[in-house]
């Protein structure tokens, strides 16, 4: 039974429609991100289940009762959940104890159980030894677990992540995911979490669910949603991937621009009028001499290969003016402007009909 249930929500501004009909069941205890590209609605739809803004339509349930709906909004004081925003927004004249205490003293705990609480979260957050430093005297990754630490001290319902790593360096953001991903196993708190990174959606979710333009594209596991993208947009933002069009011919085969047949062993080509094949750029095997067979394979010319220290990234020009991106092991070193052959796994060939 879901605990955190969206329903045809929707919320606009003037004549612009931001999150259009969302719905959405999260499972107690789960780790939900909403992923997609910037102004697609991810963090209004947060925003909303907050408590930050009123909906337009729609309603919002958490364990069975409804805390937002056209008619009437419970505050977000009302709603037992904790949000973590870009900015860890400490105060920076309390220490990292005081911080963390913060909203257990505004409840009016005793200062016993406030120091018990306090110690056993900077523990699991692996901060009992910073707790007299004040944030100014701490690194980016320890300022966010503060931040996370304080927002978990309360025992929240629910977990609101809005896009809280995008102020680390590179690795600091992928340490804090697996941090995160380890927080949550802990104390499986049902969690949102909003990011337009796919890496940290799919270390961090249980849950994955694609926005774009306000609607949702595709809700399901990381796995899902990578090995079995429902749309051409979905194949397109996560991972990288190649999408070829053509028309169906019969069967599994789509006939692509330029005399590529592909046989695609997973997805659905449209009956009729054009049909996407997404293939992802590893999943292509590249070699300077011609394979056997016909189907799934073509002829083409290396217009760019550059060299990334643990592979080789290639574009290559086939017929019908495509430019197919895939990658290679260091040691296959074909020049620009050398003819080469591609050849597009079947099992690894997926048709979107939409």
């Amino acid at each position: 039974m879901a605990f955190l249930k969206l329903q045809g929500l929707t919320k606009s501004y003037g004549s612009f429609l931001a999150v259009k009909g969302v719905d959405l069941s999260v499972e107690k205890g789960k780790l939900v991100c909403l992923l997609g590209p910037s102004g697609c609605g991810k963090t209004t739809t947060l925003r909303l289940v907050a408590g930050f803004v009123p909906a337009t339509g729609g309603e919002i349930h958490v364990g069975g009762k409804t805390v937002s709906s056209a008619k009437s909004t419970v505050p977000p004081e009302g709603r037992n959940m904790s949000m973590i925003f870009q900015s860890y927004a400490l105060w920076p004249h309390m220490t990292v104890f005081e911080n963390v205490a913060y909203g257990l003293t505004l409840r009016r705990l005793s200062k016993a159980q406030i120091a018990e609480s306090v110690r056993t979260i900077l523990s699991a957050t692996q901060l009992l030894a910073l707790e007299s430093r004040y944030p100014g005297e701490l690194s980016g990754g320890q300022q966010q677990r503060v931040s996370l630490a304080r927002a978990l001290v309360i025992k929240p319902e629910i977990l609101l992540l809005d896009e809280p790593l995008s102020n680390l360096d590179a690795n600091l953001r992928e340490e804090m995911r697996f941090e995160i991903r380890r927080l949550h196993d802990e104390f499986r708190y049902t969690t949102v979490y909003v990011t337009h990174d796919q890496a940290e959606a799919m270390t961090t979710a249980d849950m994955i669910v694609v926005m774009n333009d306000g609607r949702i594209e595709q809700a399901g596991s990381p796995e899902d949603i990578y090995e079995r993208p429902a749309t051409e947009f979905v194949a397109r933002f996560i991972g990288g991937t190649n999408i070829l069009t053509g028309t169906r011919r019969d069967g599994d085969t789509v006939g692509c621009d330029g005399g590529l047949v592909l046989r695609c062993g997973s997805g659905s080509p449209a009956h009729e009028g054009r049909t996407a094949v997404s293939i992802r750029h590893h999943d292509i095997e590249l070699s300077s001499v011609r394979p056997a067979g016909e189907t799934n394979v073509t002829v083409g010319t290396v217009t760019r290969q550059i060299y990334l220290g643990s592979h080789r990234d290639y574009l290559v020009s086939i017929a019908g003016g495509e430019v197919v991106r895939t990658v290679a092991p260091v040691n296959v070193a074909i020049p620009v402007g050398q003819e080469v052959w591609l050849t597009f796994p079947p099992e690894k060939c997926r048709a979107l009909a939409s």
